[in-house]
């Protein structure tokens, strides 16, 4: 784990609640967004808490460089902001969860684990309004053709994806590989001009696919 916040009182806490596990380790901190770029870099975290607002590069900013640079390393924001546009910009940085600071332990723990079995964690008023704003966004015709192209295996897999499965998890129940899960999210993925498992369950969430 590394964690990336401005604020030391809250880094200090952060670390106490995330060492209280004896499956994370906190590998590092650090107060602004370019440090978490540098420190990932260095250091290979499996999970980077990240903070939005920081002096210098912003949390979004670095998101996007560790995610490009890193993909496997998952990021969740951790933040006071609830603001729509952020929210977006959350996603869109390629972020696995989005959290409010008043989160309790126990769930920010769970959250952990959830990214790093390939499932998103997002706070409900994220997942309320990121709703809200794809609905305004995407109020076309046109965005019936991604699910449209899907196949119904494909759709099977993307309904598993925003119920939170993991790839092992998809892969058990349908009865195929992990590597055929892997191949039909790649297709999923191009289909649905997304970037992450966090996109295509909002999506699918939009399209009915499954219930908030």
């Amino acid at each position: 784990m590394l964690i990336a916040d401005d604020h030391p009182l809250i880094r200090e806490g952060l670390r106490h609640v995330l060492e209280l596990d004896p499956g994370l380790k906190v590998v590092g901190e650090v107060g602004d967004g370019q440090g978490a770029i540098n420190l990932t870099r260095a250091l290979h975290p499996d999970v980077v808490l990240m903070d939005i607002k920081m002096p210098g590069t912003d949390g979004i900013e670095a998101s996007r460089v560790i995610r490009r640079e890193f993909p496997d390393t998952k990021i969740i924001f951790l933040t006071v902001a609830d603001e729509d546009e952020e929210i977006m910009e959350v996603v869109r940085s390629g972020a696995s969860g989005y959290l409010l600071k008043d989160v309790e332990p126990a769930e920010l723990i769970k959250a952990i684990y959830n990214v790093m079995e390939g499932k998103p964690a997002l706070h409900p008023v994220a997942t309320q309004r990121l709703l809200g704003e794809l609905n305004r966004l995407t109020a076309h015709p046109e965005e019936d053709e991604g699910i449209n192209s899907l196949t119904e295996r494909e759709k099977e897999v993307l309904t598993l994806i925003a119920q939170g499965e993991s790839n092992r998890s998809i892969a058990r129940k349908l009865f195929i590989s992990e590597k055929t899960v892997k191949n039909h999210i790649t297709n999923i993925f191009r289909k649905l001009k997304v970037e992450d498992r966090t996109q295509a369950a909002i999506y699918a969430i939009k399209k009915g696919l499954v219930e908030l």
